[in-house]
């Protein structure tokens, strides 16, 4: 069966750069929850900022287009991605 757009998904993505302490987490809370995802972004002890977020592939793809995109609160250096089924998130995205 093909994989379809509207296809639920879980996203988990590693930013890198300057990210933490400056709003990164807050603001990619405001564009996950103005696509409808449903997850959390949490700072790592080593300076990373991992984001996890599940709903329609297409609207997970779309953030993560924004999170390397270069409109970001800090400096994104690079974005690594993982792709995997959703697990059903409660509703709603929030920071860690």
């Amino acid at each position: 069966m093909a994989e379809s757009a509207d296809d639920v998904v879980r996203l988990t993505a590693w930013v890198r750069g300057y990210v933490q302490g400056v709003g990164f987490r807050w603001w990619t809370r405001a564009r996950a929850l103005e696509l409808g995802l449903r997850g959390w972004a949490s700072n790592l002890d080593d300076g990373r900022v991992e984001v996890v977020a599940e709903g329609p592939k297409a609207d997970c793809e779309r953030l993560l287009e924004v999170l390397g995109g270069g409109r970001t609160p800090g400096q994104v250096e690079a974005v690594v991605e993982r792709w995997s089924p959703a697990r059903g998130l409660a509703v709603g995205f929030r920071e860690r």
